[in-house]
Formats: C-alpha cells, sequence, structure tokens
C-alpha cells in the first residue's frame, strides 16, 4: 500500500508532463482575481449590498 497511487494523481501528473505551461498558466489565471488587493470601493459597495441579517439566524420567523 506504501506505493498506491491514485488515480487523480496519474492523470495529473500525466496531465502536467503533457502541458509543461499548464502550472505558470494557472498562476496567471488566479493572479487575476486572488492574488491581489481588494479596491477598499469595491468591498464598501460588496459590505453595502448584502441583506441585514436577524437577530438569529437558525430561526424562521415566517418571513421565508
Amino acid at each position: 500500500m506504501a506505493n498506491y497511487e491514485s488515480e487523480l494523481s496519474v492523470f495529473l501528473r500525466g496531465l502536467k508532463q503533457e502541458h509543461p505551461d499548464l502550472e505558470q498558466k494557472q498562476r496567471e489565471g488566479r493572479a487575476l482575481w486572488w492574488d491581489r488587493a481588494s479596491d477598499p470601493e469595491d468591498v464598501a459597495r460588496w459590505d453595502k449590498a448584502k441583506p441585514p441579517r436577524g437577530s438569529y439566524v437558525y430561526y424562521s420567523n415566517g418571513k421565508d
């Protein structure tokens, strides 16, 4: 069992061998949205758009 390798691991290793530039493309794509600072104006707008939270989130008051 020590030498076991899942089908997913085998698939990913083969995919990376066929497409050596894949990891670099992943990093570039991730940098577009995740690896950057959030704009404070956007964050304020997102917070303002959230609906008000009730006093007890697990209780249904019949408005749902």
